[in-house]
């Protein structure tokens, strides 16, 4: 076994044996307060035995039915957006353009369908597999940058909406890092929306490399 392939294994085990956000994080009823603190926590995915993990460096606040940017505004329901129904602490996947899958963690309980939209990670295990499903030889900041390279890079597609949070497959956990500056703006692609658009519903860590190139970027308040 070489020095890179120890590492590698090491950091899985550490990232696999880290303390998984607790269903009751998910469950709470402020998405904005929820969408701040997912800033910094790390997605773990597991599929079909390959593994991969990413630091959430950028979120966007969907607040159910009263959100004219939300799938589930004035309780719109369909069979796409069914999931964001029940309770959270579940995967919300929804294909965005024929192309890009969202992903978006479910909060709330019953019939509050509130999501965070995960709009950024910092890549940080399982590497030459983002690479490979990016095509690319060598590693750059676009991997991970904007919610469509978020599920790439993670290997999270459609068919993996309304996976619990709590999986092995799929789940999200705190490694205690809170070394970062928190900036607030308002939310992107979402001019359909009209003034709920102006909402400041997006939390990005100020000066992340993978956070999207946006101008929203430049006008954003930092909060912490």
């Amino acid at each position: 076994m070489n020095d890179k392939e120890v590492f590698n294994r090491e950091n899985s085990a550490k990232y696999n044996k880290m303390q998984k956000l607790s269903r009751d994080f998910y469950l709470r009823t402020d998405v904005l307060q929820i969408a701040k603190e997912l800033l910094g926590k790390i997605i773990v995915t597991k599929f079909d035995g390959i593994y991969t993990a990413g630091r959430i460096v950028e979120t966007e606040a969907y607040a159910g039915n009263i959100d004219k940017a939300s799938h589930a505004y004035n309780y719109r329901r369909t069979n796409r957006t069914e999931i964001m129904f029940g309770n959270g602490g579940v995967s919300y996947v929804y294909l965005c353009y024929g192309i890009h899958h969202l992903f978006n963690v479910v909060c709330n309980t019953n019939n509050n369908p509130d999501a965070v939209l995960i709009r950024g990670i910092e890549p940080l295990e399982g590497i030459e597999t983002m690479l490979k499903r990016f095509t690319k030889q060598t590693f750059d900041t676009t991997i991970g940058r904007g919610p469509g390279n978020v599920s790439k890079a993670l290997g999270i597609l459609t068919h993996h909406s309304g996976i619990s949070l709590q999986s092995r497959e799929l789940h999200l956990a705190d490694d205690g890092t809170t070394d970062f500056r928190m900036a607030v703006s308002k939310r992107i692609g979402v001019g359909y929306a009209a003034e709920h658009a102006l909402w400041p519903y997006r939390f990005f860590i100020d000066g992340n490399q993978h956070v999207s190139k946006h101008t929203f970027n430049k006008e954003g308040i930092l909060l912490i």
